[in-house]
């Protein structure tokens, strides 16, 4: 450890206190009453001994460290981590909403239950779908809720479940994920020349036993199904259902809908669409759609409305039950409400215009500096390839410790898997032209060291706080632990 690290980390000192609490006035309780002896420490824990300055100066300046989307530019690609308006904050911060209780009885909270009736009637505006589910915490739920629906709905129809879901090459992980918690068998189908689902393969594999077939559209290469129409008719054909991951719903926003192209089921993702906040554990938002025929399998409970009056519905009795505590995380409801009547018809269609413009923009510059697998116009994202840098010895990883050193966080890379190095860049709408093209002078910055010095992107991140980890390592290995530096002569 280099002396300025024993700066940032090490700043125990024996004898240092990090409070002033004044003498108790009342006797001092026997901590043998208060807890068993079995429980009770036979030495203090060794914690730093700080002042409170120390403490005040350490978590400063590790705020200081901190990389989000208000302060930096993200181009994550299919994870759309685009800015969210403070308003949404603001509204999801009124006492009203802030502070209800989970418990509290429906005619104490009718305009909370309003504005989840109002969203749910959105959402499907917007998905065309029939009926809302705002249960699902996240994505991910919101797909296993899907797929539990597809179960149900077969169940009920047929008498048996089916026993296979398939899913594209190129299919978020959270897809065979789902499928497979849900009881079903994942086969995976391959992409055509184009990196669309091949529809010959598709034909080979629907038999009777598939429940559903799962796909994002525009899927994650960024290239929109040209051929979806004729893809969900052929899966209706055989009695299987259709479900769309609409994680990547940013680039269809008033420009087409996932019911209107034949699909059954639709998740969102508030924390991506819909300006939500979005990592760091949660929360998340991820309601579910179905058309009229699942509607009587969403899970409990459902917002209705009788006259004038709101009630939280739990009596479905082809539900699939409850997918978590209460009624899912209702704060990131009231941001995606405000976000939508905000921004009205008009303004949800210009963000995924603006999203498609940015992703093509940066295709077009980074066009000559690397590979593009597929040259198909793409929607609100672009997949490139480094394989012309890995020749010189740089890969994907290389190039995204560089982009560090350039002052930005990295893109998305390995994924999707059937493209090899992959760096998938998702700019988003709400990022300027001032910020793809300082982003697009950083990686043909790059390009450019990979073919003239590729030591310096070898050797990087040169400039951040932490060097590059040993990634094996740290999976390996990790340490979990803090551990206090021994003492002299201890």
């Amino acid at each position: 450890m280099t002396a300025y690290d024993k700066l940032i980390f090490e700043l125990s000192v024996p004898g240092r206190v990090g409070y002033s609490i004044p003498e108790a006035d009342v006797p001092e309780a026997d901590p043998a009453r208060l807890l068993p002896a079995s429980h009770l420490r036979a030495a203090p824990p060794a914690l730093p001994e700080v002042s409170e300055f120390d403490v005040v100066r350490h978590y400063t300046r590790l705020s200081r460290m901190n990389y989000g989307v208000d302060t930096h530019f993200y181009p994550l690609g299919s994870c759309t981590m685009k800015y969210n308006p403070k308003v949404n904050e603001d509204m999801a911060r009124l006492p009203g909403f802030a502070r209800l209780h989970p418990l509290t009885p429906d005619e104490a909270m009718q305009g909370a239950l309003a504005l989840m009736h109002g969203l749910a009637d959105m959402l499907a505006e917007i998905v065309g779908m029939d009926a809302v589910s705002l249960q699902p915490a996240a994505g991910a739920q919101g797909e296993l809720a899907g797929v539990l629906m597809i179960r149900a709905y077969h169940l009920d129809r047929e008498g048996r479940p089916r026993t296979k879901v398939l899913v594209p090459d190129s299919a978020h992980g959270t897809n065979p994920a789902s499928t497979a918690i849900a009881g079903y068998q994942t086969v995976q189908l391959k992409s055509d020349a184009a990196g669309e689902v091949d529809l010959a393969d598709l034909e080979r594999h629907l038999d009777e036993d598939v429940a559903a077939f799962m796909i994002t559209v525009p899927n994650t290469l960024g290239l929109f199904e040209s051929k979806i129409l004729e893809l969900t008719e052929m899966c209706h054909a055989r009695g299987a259902l259709v479900y769309m991951d609409g994680a990547n719903l940013n680039a269809l926003l008033g420009i087409t809908r996932p019911g209107d192209l034949g699909f059954d089921v639709v998740h969102m993702n508030l924390h991506k669409t819909f300006t939500t906040p979005h990592g760091g554990g949660g929360p998340g938002a991820g309601p579910v759609g179905v058309k009229a025929h699942l509607a009587a399998f969403l899970p409990v409970p459902i917002v209705t409305r009788v006259g004038e009056r709101y009630r939280l519905e739990w009596k479905r009795r082809k539900s699939i039950g409850k997918l978590q505590s209460f009624w899912g995380n209702f704060g990131m409801l009231v941001r995606a409400y405000t976000y939508i009547r905000a921004m009205g018809p008009d303004g949800l269609r210009a963000v995924s215009e603006h999203a498609i413009l940015n992703a093509n923009y940066v295709k077009a510059r980074l066009l000559d500096h690397y590979d593009l697998p597929f040259t198909g116009p793409c929607m609100h994202e672009v997949v490139f390839s480094a394989r012309r840098q890995k020749r010189r010895g740089v890969s994907a990883t290389d190039i995204a410790k560089r982009l560090l050193d350039l002052g930005f966080y990295a893109p998305s890379i390995y994924f999707p898997l059937v493209v090899e190095e992959a760096l998938m860049i998702e700019p988003t709408e709400t990022e300027s032209k001032e910020t793809l093209d300082a982003f697009c002078d950083a990686m043909i910055r790059i390009a450019r060291e990979a073919e003239e010095s590729p030591e310096t992107v070898l050797a990087a991140p040169a400039t951040t706080p932490v060097a590059r980890l040993d990634q094996t390592r740290a999976a390996r290995q990790p340490e979990l632990r803090w551990t206090p530096a021994a003492r002299p002569g201890g």
